[in-house]
């Protein structure tokens, strides 16, 4: 009679577990194809060629500008590197600077969240061609209790914040928060 409890509370406690997971939305792996998008927390090497003045690294603001010499704040929450490339152009050729040649690249990308089941959980710096396997070694590795082939990610899509369960050889993108679970067994 005991077993029968048992393997009954067993049961109960794998089938809550698998009510729980929610398939990863289309949209999730859709923007990994998708060019990188600056938000607050990016870095970006601004070059302007023949103007050693005003090349430098600039910080995008929780606002999502960057404060450049001349022109002022410039929009760069969304924008791709090449976008913000052509923005600064089109500022700078207002007055200020004859036909401006203008290069844009990340030099820091924000950071990846992780917590959960790693050794030491936290905030990490992001490197392009990441997977949550490498994420998962930066953190420390796993725990012992560590559920090993699948994790948690939430990562904001087109404004919409989205979670979906993916394998550790997935690749993450800036601003990730990944959750690696405790297994059952």
């Amino acid at each position: 009679m005991a077993i029968r409890i048992l393997v009954a509370a067993l049961l109960a406690a794998l089938l809550t577990a698998c009510s729980s997971y929610r398939p990863t939305p289309p949209a999730f792996h859709e923007v990994l194809n998708q060019p990188y998008r600056l938000d607050a927390g990016d870095r970006v090497r601004v070059t302007v060629f023949e103007q050693d003045g005003l090349t430098n690294t600039y910080t995008v603001d929780k606002a999502g500008y960057i404060d450049m010499p001349l022109v002022g704040s410039v929009p760069a929450r969304g924008r791709t590197t090449g976008e913000l490339a052509s923005a600064l152009q089109a500022e700078f050729a207002k007055g200020y600077l004859r036909d401006p040649d203008i290069a844009v690249e990340v030099d820091r990308y924000r950071p990846f969240f992780i917590m959960g089941e790693v050794g030491a959980g936290g905030q990490y710096s992001y490197v392009p061609g990441m997977t949550v396997q490498n994420a998962i070694a930066i953190a420390g590795g796993f725990s012992p209790r560590a559920e090993q082939r699948s994790v948690d990610i939430t990562r904001q899509v087109n404004g919409k914040i989205l979670t979906g369960r993916v394998l550790i050889s997935d690749p993450i993108l800036p601003n990730d928060t990944i959750y690696v679970r405790e297994r059952l067994f």
